[in-house]
């Protein structure tokens, strides 16, 4: 066992939460307590933020106050991550997706644009092709993995091709709800088990402590992503082939390892275009539109291009006020 073995999570509240700009909720889904928070006014669209793997609703924080000019906006955490319950053996998108079927007839009310990052914008697609009919308006997948998520995708490289050894370094080293917690230890063996352009990229964050999103991030979540088990069930393909709403596709940086072809960055060019090629397939428009040199997280890195970005699309929509 590590320093932070059984350390963090809802059942330690004092050592994993801070305080935040927002005052948080909590919707009862009837197997998930899921936290999120609203901001805007009741009459403005509505907007479903759903944040990204280890990424509690907090990362939409600064651009919450934009986006609250021009949407009644709620950003979520999804089960797994922040202030929202723990569900060992029960990570799977289609949990997931239904968690946030629930979210909008409970919460939200009425039909709503959604927008994801990396993981959730996996779940924009999953709420864009399976939703009730009627609850997405349209929906934004930010930099997803579509198909890069994946252990053994339709089109071009795999989780173990991108970003599996760091997922399934946090399982190892962490353990399922941090039930290990050798931060230590992992901090350690990261120069041995990842990939050198991984290795590199943890060194920026494996300090002496868990930075703050990882401590409100259940470890399970990596072993079902390096695994598969999280898309039991869920075929990406067959999703996309099944989406039934307007799509924005923002594809951030990417390029590839040299000497192995392996990714870095959340989808590939082919990819990307298998993406909207199915979309297109559906019936359904498609927006893609290419950041090459933005991170991995749009409205992180840039609140305001990613406001902005929103807003120009959903002018192009011309949707139906409420």
């Amino acid at each position: 066992m590590g320093r932070f073995a059984n350390a963090f999570g809802p059942d330690h509240p004092a050592e994993t939460y801070i305080p935040h700009a927002f005052p948080e909720s909590t919707f009862d889904t009837g197997e998930v307590a899921l936290n999120y928070v609203a901001v805007g006014r009741e009459d403005l669209p509505a907007l479903l933020l759903v944040p990204g793997q280890t990424e509690s609703w907090w990362g939409y924080e600064q651009a919450l106050p934009l986006l609250a000019e021009h949407f009644r906006a709620f950003a979520v955490d999804l089960r797994g991550q922040g202030r929202s319950t723990r569900t060992p053996g029960r990570y799977t998108l289609d949990n997931m997706g239904n968690d946030l079927v629930r979210f909008i007839d409970g919460v939200i009310g009425r039909p709503t644009l959604v927008s994801g990052l990396s993981s959730g914008g996996v779940l924009s697609a999953w709420l864009s092709a399976y939703a009730r009919p009627g609850q997405v308006l349209a929906a934004h997948y930010e930099d997803p993995p579509l198909f890069a998520s994946q252990v053994a995708p339709a089109w071009g490289p795999g989780i173990h091709q991108a970003i599996g050894a760091m997922f399934a370094l946090w399982s190892k080293y962490l353990g399922d709800q941090w039930s290990i917690g050798d931060w230590d230890g992992m901090v350690a063996a990261a120069p041995r088990e990842l990939p050198g352009w991984l290795a590199a990229m943890f060194g920026a964050g494996g300090g002496a402590a868990p930075p703050q999103n990882l401590k409100e991030y259940d470890p399970e979540w990596a072993r079902a992503f390096a695994t598969g088990s999280v898309a039991a069930g869920c075929d990406h393909a067959r999703m996309l082939a099944h989406v039934k709403t307007p799509v924005l596709l923002t594809h951030h940086f990417r390029t590839t390892v040299p000497e192995t072809g392996g990714l870095i960055g959340a989808l590939s060019d082919l990819q990307a275009a298998r993406v909207c090629e199915l979309v297109r397939a559906a019936g359904q428009p498609v927006d893609y539109r290419s950041f090459p040199q933005m991170g991995h997280s749009m409205h992180g890195q840039d609140p305001k291009l990613f406001t902005e970005t929103l807003l120009d699309w959903k002018g192009d929509l011309r949707l139906p006020g409420r």
